[in-house]
């Protein structure tokens, strides 16, 4: 037999069809235990539609008044409960204006309209006219169920016209009853005259308003109402420049920021938006990018980071190096050797008599990213070929040793830091005397930790 547990195994899998099938006063009981989680319990207040067990109604009660109970399940007794007439002392006690659960105003507020409470007429007319679309829809069924039970014409007696939601409700009223709604395009309020807008259907009504509409903010929402329902652009913009082309002037902003702002937020307009910028936006055409006005795309801007990071195109078969090109000294000109740096000029540079062509000064190069070179203190890697790597400068470091007898080489590492002592020191300056293996290795003998017992027939470790 299943169970709550197994219809309902995790949050949003409830099994609907089971639960309307499921024992009714099994699920009331479940819903009345605060203890079962509130996941569960919802679904089960749904599942009772209809077929709430007489015995656990007040039991139920008891759940909606517990203000420590879970939001989501008190808003779905109080659909529930709706027909409830005990509930209305309840409902309407003072105390329920300081409900601060989340949704909870608002259902009791519509709670009220269902369960016929006239005073509430008033607040629903605010909630009905709230700019989100759930909040709007409570307002509007409390409405709806005062307007079945005492009649549209008690109900619009208990509101006045002064406030604009009280005249949303009344053309709300009117159009239902089927009463022309066009005057009230000429509503001050721009939410009440953008939903008599979206009430009209007939094409051939709003064009005869147009000579008729008071305003011309009531011309434009009569535009915009007749291309809603035809999709006519060139009728919108032979309006629109027979009005004189009214648009919200805004100080400082060009043509063409204009223009994009329009196309791309025009369609965005809110109900309390002016229908200068609806029809403004109608009317306007497509914007077109300025790299397209010639009829060829325009190469994508670099930043002027990675620019520099790339540096200028240098000619075929040089190469080049993070700042500039690699530039000819005079002194290998003739030899074809080429040398990097920026410290001189070549005539045959690209750039000749003139700075190269480096979008701005090269910013630090961070000390991780530096390249290790025979002057530096940094450790070198490790040479993957066995043989020594040659010079990459005439000049002489000077922290560079003679040439090792066994290997030859001359571009010995760098000199180890005044830190390091011990065995550790001794090594490196076998390393500094060899130039073979890194500052970090390791003796692995005795002849190997002392150099000056290093000879020709006894080689150290790290230099064969």
């Amino acid at each position: 037999m299943p169970t709550v547990e197994t219809l309902i195994p995790q949050a949003g899998q409830a099994d609907a069809e089971g639960l309307r099938a499921f024992d009714a006063d099994l699920l009331a009981e479940y819903v009345t235990d605060p203890a079962h989680p509130w996941w569960r319990r919802r679904p089960c207040v749904l599942a009772l539609a209809g077929r709430v067990p007489e015995h656990r109604v007040a039991g139920l009660i008891a759940r909606v008044h517990d203000p420590r109970d879970v939001a989501e399940v008190r808003i779905a007794l109080l659909d529930l409960l709706a027909d409830r007439t005990e509930l209305l002392p309840w409902l309407g006690h003072p105390d329920r204006r300081q409900e601060d659960s989340y949704g909870m105003s608002e259902a009791i507020l519509k709670a009220r309209g269902l369960l016929g409470d006239r005073s509430a007429t008033g607040e629903l007319t605010t909630l009905a006219a709230s700019p989100w679309s759930r909040t709007r829809a409570l307002g509007e069924a409390g409405l709806d169920a005062l307007v079945a039970r005492y009649g549209a014409g008690a109900v619009l007696s208990d509101v006045g016209d002064e406030r604009p939601e009280d005249r949303a409700f009344r053309v709300r009223m009117r159009h239902r009853a089927g009463a022309d709604v066009v005057d009230a395009l000429a509503d001050p309020d721009r939410a009440v005259a953008y939903l008599a807008q979206s009430l009209l259907t007939d094409p051939d009504r709003l064009r005869g308003h147009l000579d008729e509409a008071p305003t011309t903010e009531a011309k434009l929402w009569t535009a915009y109402a007749l291309h809603r329902l035809t999709g006519d652009t060139a009728e919108t913009r032979a309006i629109h420049a027979s009005l004189g082309r009214p648009r919200v002037e805004v100080t400082g902003l060009d043509e063409e920021l204009r223009s994009a702002i329009v196309q791309e937020y025009g369609r965005y307009c809110q109900e309390r938006s002016d229908p200068r910028w609806r029809i403004e936006a109608i009317c306007a055409g497509p914007p077109v990018p300025p790299d397209e006005e010639n009829g060829s795309a325009a190469p994508r801007p670099r930043s002027p980071r990675r620019a520099w990071h790339r540096g200028p195109r240098s000619p075929a078969g040089s190469t080049t190096g993070r700042a500039a090109a690699p530039i000819t000294s005079s002194a290998s000109a003739g030899a074809g050797r080429r040398t990097t740096g920026t410290g001189a000029r070549s005539s045959s540079a690209p750039w000749a008599g003139s700075s190269p062509p480096t979008n701005r000064s090269p910013p630090p190069v961070p000390r991780w990213r530096r390249r290790t070179s025979a002057g530096s203190r940094r450790k070198p890697g490790r040479s993957g070929s066995p043989t020594c790597a040659s010079t990459t400068s005439a000049t002489a470091s000077p922290w560079t040793s003679p040439p090792c007898s066994s290997t030859g080489r001359t571009d010995a590492p760098a000199r180890p830091g005044p830190r390091r002592a011990g065995l550790r020191r001794t090594v490196a300056q076998a390393a500094v005397q060899c130039g073979s293996r890194p500052l970090w290795a390791s003796a692995r003998s005795k002849t190997d930790a002392d150099p000056g017992t290093a000879t020709s027939s006894a080689k150290p470790s790290y230099c064969r």
